[in-house]
């Protein structure tokens, strides 16, 4: 079956690659922003774990005083069209995402389909930034970018080492040279002393709708729409919770009954899936909705991650 793939694989690498060319030679005009702009992705199709290293760099970045501000393509939004992001934004106005990292960090934050128009809008609103952080955006070469990090998941790998179609790589792995990588990964001991790595560190379950309740392990849905649910579905089970897995598209938007149907069990969602079943239960109030639990994660990072970031602000002149 995976050979029957190989010419799409081959035609989308083809097609990537001559992309990537034109804009590098300047035969396509790429937008430069008036500020540095850093960013953050992956070169892998599904989730990475990178919103939760973004939440992190911007706390680091918030302590030390450095007016820092992110932009996003804003996925599963309903307009394409540029839009700042506020504590009271919704899922469908500015996707999910978005909505996390503003709630968790309050940065100031755009999103859109043209990055050098969100970038535009949201300079405007704050003039005092001094570096933005671009949330995915890695293939998006009509925006020039002054720093790139980008995250590699260090269970999945490359899987078979094939672009997409055939494989779950965006760009080949030598995309990898001359940027900085974040290996996620708990693991430390696979990789060298000075490696840059990551890991994402639960916490206890929390009620959705709030309140002092606690959950103990258990038999539990796990339900997740995220790129890679596998991890979240792993983590589960190490915090001695038996999982049902109910796993959904990456940016699922969630139905009641996908929820009511779900009734005989507690239910266990991301802080990502969060975001948007807080508005469904705005929307459609339903006892369901005090049977759903939160399993609320922060990144882990290496000392060295964050002398990277350092060696970043030295190089752009940010003080």
């Amino acid at each position: 079956m995976l050979a029957t793939l190989a010419p799409l694989s081959a035609l989308y690498g083809v097609v990537g690659c001559v992309r990537k060319s034109l804009y590098d030679n300047d035969k396509l005009a790429k937008y430069h922003a008036p500020i540095p702009v850093m960013v953050v992705g992956n070169i892998t199709v599904g989730g990475s774990g990178k919103t939760p290293l973004i939440i992190d760099l911007v706390k680091y970045l918030q302590d030390k005083g450095v007016n820092v501000g992110v932009i996003s393509r804003g996925y599963g939004r309903v307009d394409s069209r540029p839009a700042l992001v506020h504590e009271g934004s919704t899922p469908k106005d500015v996707g999910d995402e978005p909505c996390l990292i503003v709630s968790e960090t309050g940065v100031p934050m755009a999103v859109g389909a043209d990055r050098g128009q969100v970038i535009d809008l949201l300079i405007q609103n704050h003039p005092t930034l001094q570096l933005i952080i671009s949330d995915d955006g890695l293939q998006h070469y009509a925006l020039h970018r002054d720093v790139e990090w980008i995250v590699v998941d260090g269970v999945r790998g490359f899987g078979n080492g094939k672009l997409f179609p055939q494989g779950f790589l965006r760009e080949p792995i030598d995309r990898l040279d001359g940027a900085t990588v974040i290996y996620h990964d708990a693991r430390a001991e696979r990789y060298a002393d000075d490696a840059l790595l990551m890991h994402l560190a639960p916490s206890t379950p929390i009620p959705l709708l709030g309140g002092k309740k606690s959950l103990s392990p258990q038999r539990v849905y796990g339900v997740s729409g995220i790129g890679y649910p596998a991890r979240f579905f792993t983590t589960l089970t190490d915090l001695g919770f038996e999982v049902v897995e109910k796993p959904f598209g990456d940016h699922h938007d969630f139905a009641l009954d996908e929820l009511t149907d779900l009734a005989d069990l507690p239910i266990i969602i991301t802080s990502k899936d969060a975001v948007k079943i807080r508005e469904l239960a705005k929307r459609s109030p339903h006892a369901i909705f005090d049977n759903v639990w939160i399993l609320p994660v922060q990144a882990g990072l290496s000392d060295g991650v964050y002398g990277e970031m350092d060696k970043v602000l030295l190089k752009l002149g940010i003080k």
